[in-house]
């Protein structure tokens, strides 16, 4: 497909690179800032632009993978009634998009993307649209980067976005607060990477659930309380600590 990509964040450059090795062609990068737009069309071996005016009609489909606030400001310039148009975003209806044209989607990776990443990740995509041609041409599209490819409504994708949310973000939240423990500690939190590692690949063989070790969930309160003792200097620690051995004993 001839596809013409309006961003040039981490999201832009993984698609961007993903689409280019999957055998299609980046026709045009736009972006506001023209020298990031040039540097990723370098990239994609492909042409950029900051104006409008020369933005290409002739492509198959237009992804805008900006931030979910630029996207009602990039359709007031962008008008193409007969093209299939797409946002990358996960908490933004898929009908803001119907001023724009009538062909419309969404094509959300629901993954972590750095642009500077050396190795492309695995990337499952959800995807939905305004209607079931479009949603097929759609799906063709994220077939051809991903093995793993879902249909989901506004709410669905909401929803997986707010399980990423925690299943990413608090999770490497709590990553940094160890680093910070260890560092004020005097602990080699690199210890404690195996572990990391470990945990997560387990979830390839088991449910979370039965993956699930530790003091709380063998109620262990002899431990948890020598635990909540050495938090004692560390008020915000032991708060986190406190919270989440409930919650695992309410689940266990």
């Amino acid at each position: 497909m001839d596809i013409v990509l309006i961003g040039t964040g981490n999201t832009a450059t993984v698609l961007g690179k993903k689409l280019k090795e999957a055998g299609h062609t980046i026709l045009q990068i736009y972006g506001r800032n023209a020298s990031d737009a040039s540097e990723l069309a370098y990239i994609l071996d492909s042409e950029s632009t900051n104006y409008w005016s020369v933005v290409s009609r002739d492509a198959d489909i237009y992804i805008l993978a900006v931030s979910d606030i630029a996207i009602e400001e990039m359709l007031q310039e962008l008008h193409l009634p007969r093209k299939t148009i797409v946002h990358t975003a996960a908490s933004v209806s898929k009908n803001i998009l119907q001023s724009a044209t009538s062909k419309f989607g969404v094509f959300y990776p629901l993954q972590t993307l750095k642009k500077d990443a050396s190795i492309l990740p695995e990337i499952p995509m959800i995807i939905d649209a305004s209607d079931p041609q479009t949603l097929d041409f759609i799906e063709t599209l994220a077939e051809s980067i991903s093995d793993k490819v879902v249909k989901a409504s506004d709410e669905q994708r909401l929803k997986l976005h707010l399980a990423a949310v925690f299943c990413n973000n608090f999770v490497n939240h709590l990553y940094a607060l160890m680093e910070d423990y260890c560092r004020k500690e005097n602990l080699d939190f690199q210890l404690l990477i195996p572990l990391i590692k470990e945990t997560t690949a387990s979830l390839d063989k088991m449910p979370a659930s039965q993956a699930q070790t530790g003091p709380a969930v063998r109620h262990d309160d002899e431990t948890i309380k020598k635990h909540i003792s050495l938090l004692a200097q560390h008020p915000q620690l032991k708060e986190v600590y406190i919270l989440l051995s409930k919650s695992i004993q309410q689940q266990s």
